[in-house]
């Protein structure tokens, strides 16, 4: 009962409108007298709402002395509703006025329920491209909703990420003094159709935070960093050997030239 009359609140109908309309389901038909006694509310209130709902045409008033009173059945209520809220729509969406551009924005979403909620509804509104790079964990967790959005012809592009025990494929920054990072955090980053990006972070407990935008440059960063991960995992397929020959382990060489590192590390480093 508390499902139906929340339902039919979401509809438009006021509580009241939407317990009468119940209470008169339940019984055929029925007086104004005996709506309000079995509801134990005032007359005046529940023949304010019946005069609505009858002029709406969602309830019949017979005649007689009292007039008794009946709800539409549930087909002709239902196909008289859905009428009304698609009319409804079609007038918004084509007389809701459309202002200027709007400047790109950046949004935080947290907690994992939320994240995923997101991205979810993102990826269901997915027309041409997914660009996925991810862990095979959080992957999992929308694998219904990628799976379908390959059913619609949309184009999935990805980039995985092993096991929880896979090493960093390159070496990573080191914390500067005194900021220590967050640890135990899994990447994660989606583009879709080029046009909206979200970039977060899963930790070991379950949390989950991220950044959600439209803005141009995140998109372009998000799609040059797959382009190079892409590129450089064809190269180590063909040239492994020669590139940690020249280079070292996971390009290591090549990394501490740039990157600050603790001096005991950097020794270590060119020791290699």
């Amino acid at each position: 009962m508390k499902q139906l009359l929340l339902h039919l609140r979401n509809l438009g109908f006021t509580e009241m409108e939407a317990k009468i309309m119940v209470e008169l389901a339940s019984k055929g038909q029925a007086s104004g007298y005996e709506v309000a006694k079995q509801l134990g509310v005032s007359r005046s209130n529940v023949y304010a709402a019946l005069q609505r709902l009858t002029q709406q045409g969602y309830v019949r008033c017979g005649e007689g002395e009292p007039a008794r009173y009946s709800v539409l059945d549930p087909e002709e209520l239902a196909t008289m509703i859905s009428g009304k809220v698609q009319a409804s729509l079609a007038y918004m969406e084509s007389e809701m006025p459309r202002g200027g551009p709007i400047s790109p924005s950046f949004y935080n979403v947290e907690g994992e329920r939320n994240v995923i909620g997101e991205l979810t509804r993102q990826l269901n509104l997915a027309a041409q491209e997914i660009v996925v790079d991810v862990w095979r964990e959080e992957a999992s967790l929308l694998r219904s909703e990628l799976e379908q959005a390959e059913l619609r012809g949309v184009k999935l592009l990805w980039a995985f990420d092993g096991g929880n025990a896979a090493p960093a494929a390159y070496p990573v920054w080191p914390p500067l003094p005194g900021k220590p990072p967050r640890s135990g955090g899994r990447k994660f980053s989606f583009v879709i159709d080029r046009s909206w990006c979200m970039l977060g972070m899963r930790y070991e407990d379950g949390n989950a935070q991220a950044v959600v935008t439209e803005h141009p440059v995140l998109v372009e960063l998000l799609l040059n960093h797959f382009t190079q991960e892409m590129v450089l995992f064809e190269l180590e397929e063909d040239m492994g050997p020669e590139l940690q020959k020249r280079y070292g382990e996971r390009y290591s060489r090549i990394h501490s030239k740039y990157v600050w590192q603790e001096p005991e590390e950097a020794g270590e480093e060119g020791a290699d």
